[in-house]
């Protein structure tokens, strides 16, 4: 009997997918350049009992195993590696409890993030992060890349929510991290350390995080600027007026183009540059935070500043930014950065990512959480040409080099996976790297969970 037969035999015919055209839909995310190889099979696991057999097959057979989710990711991280067996957690998506006074809930990581969110709107709750993705990507994605989003300013990351995890280790044991009461420091936060991980040190299969009451529908900004060093100027001043807002989004004229051409909204016609804030407070604190955002965005030469307090509205103009990505992607493949830097430096970064563009000569779009100084360039280059490829690439690299520079890091939620391996490295250097591959290796001690990622 094969090594596939008997996971077959362990598992079920229908959990195990061999066949090569069903297979080749799980062998890459959305991060088209990079690298991938074909996989033995593709599980799809309906529990942790399916996981953990998994792995027991796979430290038997030594098979590497990659974990996935629902491929949304943008670094290459679910990507298959040659002889791998992908685990697919996609039909593990039941919403297990949802506790109002504890405010927690305990979700399978196939749950897709929104369901969570309509979930516990149910009670008045509310789970912050909010990746673009947030319609498709899975709470278990998010854990392995400690997904943002647009909230994520104020309300922090994945990290911040996650309290508690189910996790099959590698050594085939089932363990449980972390807690549910609102407090509790009890030896190492090995939950926190799992977060982020992007699937390097065991498989995530269950996952407890604390939620809040829903915020005041709040008011919303938009302006609409002639550059998008202008309107870093006013994400800076946003931060120099005390504010924090619960969004503070760009979209460059590029992507709103994009968009136009996706949905017909007409933006491009109005704006070469789009800055949406979002201020929460209620009452008179939100009017007087929304006042001073228009202030803000008038100091960084806004040539129109609009407020509303409706939400229809105000979704409205969100949509642009969540529709960014997809509508690129229309275009053509996409080398997404995910860089971050200090507020104080938004304007420059900006400014030093459209010189890049034209030094190269390549076409680079950009969208940001410009709040928390989350700013994504998308390369774009031509499906066939080899020739925009390589200066897609050349401005990917000197992207990371300039952020670095301006002291900031190369990956603020969307993972490290394989693209920014050596961006990661320059960033932490050979001494941190060290550490991280130690914990790896006592972890992981045989190596089987998503090797050559990340470290």
């Amino acid at each position: 009997m094969s090594a596939i037969d008997e996971l077959i035999a362990l598992l079920d015919r229908s959990r195990v997918l061999t066949d090569t055209d069903v297979v080749g839909s799980y062998v890459h995310d959305e991060a088209e350049w990079a690298p991938y190889s074909a996989p033995l099979a593709v599980v799809r696991a309906t529990s942790t009992d399916d996981v953990q057999r998994t792995v027991r097959w796979a430290l038997e057979h030594r098979v590497p195993l990659v974990p996935r989710g629902a491929g949304t990711g943008l670094s290459g991280g679910a990507n298959a590696v040659a002889g791998c067996v992908v685990v697919s957690l996609e039909k593990m998506n039941s919403v297990l409890e949802v506790n109002p006074l504890e405010r927690i809930a305990v979700v399978q990581p196939g749950v897709v993030n929104d369901d969570l969110r309509s979930t516990v709107a149910t009670d008045g709750l509310w789970y912050p992060p909010d990746p673009a993705s947030s319609p498709w990507s899975t709470i278990g994605g998010n854990v392995a890349t400690n997904a943002g989003g647009v909230c994520c300013v104020k309300y922090g990351v994945t990290r911040d929510y996650v309290i508690g995890l189910e996790v099959v280790t590698g050594t085939g044991e089932i363990v449980r991290l972390g807690r549910r009461t609102a407090k509790g420091v009890a030896g190492l936060d090995l939950a926190a350390l799992f977060v982020g991980s992007e699937g390097t040190l065991g498989i995530v299969t269950e996952v407890t995080v604390k939620l809040r009451p829903l915020p005041d529908p709040g008011r919303t900004v938009l302006g609409y600027f002639d550059s998008i060093v202008d309107a870093g100027v006013a994400v800076r001043d946003v931060a120099a007026r005390g504010l924090t807002p619960a969004a503070l989004e760009i979209v460059d004229r590029i992507c709103l183009e994009a968009v136009d051409e996706m949905t017909n909204m007409g933006l491009a016609s109005e704006a070469n540059v789009v800055l949406i804030g979002k201020v929460d407070e209620p009452g008179e604190a939100g009017a007087a935070a929304a006042a001073e955002m228009v202030a803000a965005f008038e100091t960084g030469g806004a040539t129109f500043v609009a407020e509303t307090a409706d939400a229809e509205e105000a979704d409205a103009m969100m949509a642009a930014r969540r529709l960014a990505y997809p509508a690129m992607e229309r275009k053509g493949p996409l080398l997404t950065e995910d860089i971050v830097v200090a507020k104080e430096h938004v304007p420059e970064m900006l400014r030093r990512i459209e010189q890049i563009s034209q030094d190269v000569g390549i076409t680079i779009a950009s969208v940001a959480h410009a709040g928390d100084g989350n700013l994504h360039p998308l390369m774009v280059a031509g499906r066939d040409d080899d020739d925009e490829r390589v200066r897609a690439q050349q401005a990917f690299d000197r992207i990371i080099d300039e952020c670095l520079k301006l002291g900031g890091t190369v990956t603020g939620e969307h993972g490290v996976g394989l693209l920014k391996m050596p961006g990661a490295a320059r960033e932490l250097g050979p001494e941190v790297m060290a550490m991280q591959r130690a914990v790896k290796a006592a972890l992981d001690p045989h190596g089987i969970f998503n090797p050559g990622k990340v470290f």
